[in-house]
């Protein structure tokens, strides 16, 4: 009886607000004039997975007390990643292989993020997202930028109340200001 509880499926609306919310942060412009983002499909992709990344980090501190909120969540990206695919003139054979494909690298990424988070490696997290992020052998300011972003991301998103993530109010902290925040810091040193 408790176990069907805690695994109970989170609300369809939860899903949707909080993927709406993982795309429309992912979606500002910011990233892509001040953080070296991208502006393309894999860009876009890559943000996506950083923001999903964060938030399924966030959800998986409490056990148990989300139920299959994690899971749920990246269904919903991988059938929108499967919507996407088929909109830009993938075939219907192709779909699966590359949604894999794409799962395969969420998994990868989410594994490398959580990492350096979990030891506070900023060395470790900025040389994944220099290659990950901005397609980078070599570190560089922008991977730093969004290391540092990351970071007040993952505290923002401690921040929020249980209560309120399971009712899909989630909000991630504005990258601008952050990086302007950085830019004035980098001027004082």
């Amino acid at each position: 009886m408790i176990l069907s509880l805690l695994r109970r499926n989170p609300p369809k609306s939860t899903i949707q607000a909080l993927y709406g919310v993982i795309v429309a942060q992912s979606r500002l412009p910011s990233f892509y004039l001040r953080y070296g983002v991208p502006d393309t499909v894999d860009g876009r992709f890559e943000m996506i997975v950083l923001h999903l990344v964060l938030l399924n980090a966030r959800i998986s501190r409490e056990p148990g007390r989300f139920g299959a909120l994690e899971p749920a969540l990246f269904n919903r990206f991988c059938t929108d990643l499967d919507h996407n695919l088929r909109e830009m003139g993938v075939g219907d054979l192709t779909v699966p292989r590359r949604i894999k494909g794409y799962a395969e690298a969420f998994y990868g990424r989410g594994a490398a993020y959580r990492a350096a988070l979990a030891a506070g490696d900023r060395t470790t997290l900025v040389a994944a997202l220099a290659r990950n992020v901005h397609g980078r052998d070599e570190p560089d300011d922008a991977a730093g930028l969004l290391a540092d972003y990351v970071v007040v991301a993952v505290a923002a998103l401690d921040g929020v109340a249980a209560d309120a993530l399971m009712q899909g109010r989630v909000s991630f902290p504005d990258p601008e200001t952050i990086a302007q925040r950085q830019g004035n810091a980098a001027r004082v040193e």
